[in-house]
């Protein structure tokens, strides 16, 4: 059975889709205009909140103005004993259709994680808040909130009621819901009210979510802790999405880790599209490029890509087929060893053994 039923020959109406797309700056400025993402700024109004020491790690929690919306919350990891400057990472926190939380799903400051982000990080980082790991093993890592997610989520009281009414219908049923899970309900169905305005205004929730994240790459520059010039990115699942369009959209990123996140997108077609969160389906991008040759686009800038075999997201012949794409793009470009693709067992995850083989992939090229 399929996703579209008695539509399924409306598949068979499609052409053009997914073309091959040859890296390089233009494909660079095409790929943001799909996503409606043109706008580069530097944060506004920045300033550090709150410091600690613990676990070997100083951290600061800092906040700053995108411009619009509430204000955005980020952690600075760094380890407390090492000599700046050092490389800087960008740690992108996932989508897991779940919403409440953002950085903290990552990242631990120095206060008790909730139970809730233990439990997801033992199902998919086996088990430890690996944006802290990565800034022990020698980096300032930064961990931005994204549109959406954290401090920069929708208030539950501004929602539509065609959203709350689920969340009642929800609660009568099942009376003893926690105020997270009722959020993380109604956020899923927001995202689509959410990706209806980004185009009615000419973006995306891709794109928003792209310049966001260049906002935060241009604080994490502008730090004296952090080496001038080239960063590293890294994320799972829907944080590998972020990776794979802030790759695409920035020539600061040195080095890219993606993880949980990669297939081309003609294979998703008919079973696989209803998993995923709308920044991985930019409109107008099916007519410019398929997701490999996104994520490639700045070939041959270093990039790795980690998938699972037994991803329940992703069937294992698009996940083949975007690692045959990808390498072709870099060997196109004469760099056939800046991009590497390594297959796991096992399902949907970044855990300790995919890890520790980004960590030092990135220590290698930054």
């Amino acid at each position: 059975m399929t996703d579209l039923g008695e539509y399924g020959d409306w598949l068979d109406t499609a052409s053009g889709l997914y073309p091959n797309a040859e890296p390089g700056p233009r494909l660079q400025r095409r790929i943001r205009q799909v996503l409606g993402s043109d706008t580069d700024n530097a944060p506004a109004d920045i300033s550090i909140d709150r410091q600690w020491v613990d676990g070997g790690i100083s951290g600061q929690e800092v906040s700053w103005s995108v411009g619009y919306g509430p204000r955005t919350s980020a952690w600075i990891l760094r380890p407390e004993k090492a000599t700046p400057p050092l490389p800087g990472i960008l740690a992108l926190h996932d989508h897991g259709g779940a919403k409440f939380f953002g950085k903290e799903k990552i990242a631990d400051d120095d206060r008790t994680p909730a139970a809730s982000i233990v439990e997801m990080r033992h199902r998919a980082y086996g088990g430890r808040a690996f944006a802290n790991a990565l800034a022990l093993s020698g980096f300032v890592v930064a961990v931005p909130d994204v549109f959406l997610w954290g401090s920069r989520r929708f208030s539950l009281a501004h929602m539509p009621a065609s959203v709350t009414d689920v969340v009642q219908w929800h609660n009568a049923a099942n009376p003893a819901t926690d105020e997270i899970t009722r959020y993380d309900l109604a956020a899923a169905h927001h995202e689509h009210i959410v990706a209806k305005y980004a185009t009615a205004l000419g973006t995306s929730l891709a794109g928003i979510v792209a310049y966001e994240d260049r906002v935060a790459a241009s604080y994490l520059l502008s730090r004296d802790d952090v080496r001038p010039h080239r960063l590293g990115c890294i994320g799972l699942s829907g944080g590998g999405a972020r990776a794979a369009l802030l790759q695409a959209t920035l020539d600061d990123i040195g080095a890219t880790a993606i993880a949980g996140m990669m297939s081309a997108q003609a294979y998703l077609l008919p079973r696989h599209i209803v998993p995923h969160t709308w920044m991985f389906f930019p409109p107008g991008l099916a007519r410019l490029a398929d997701w490999p040759d996104l994520a490639g686009a700045r070939a041959p800038s270093p990039l790795l890509v980690q998938y699972n075999r037994q991803d329940a997201l992703f069937p294992p012949s698009g996940m083949a087929a975007a690692h045959r794409r990808l390498t072709e793009i870099y060997a196109g470009q004469d760099a056939a060893g800046a991009y590497h693709g390594s297959f796991f067992d096992g399902p949907h995850k970044f855990d300790l053994e995919m890890q520790n083989q980004a960590f030092a992939w990135l220590a290698d090229h930054l």
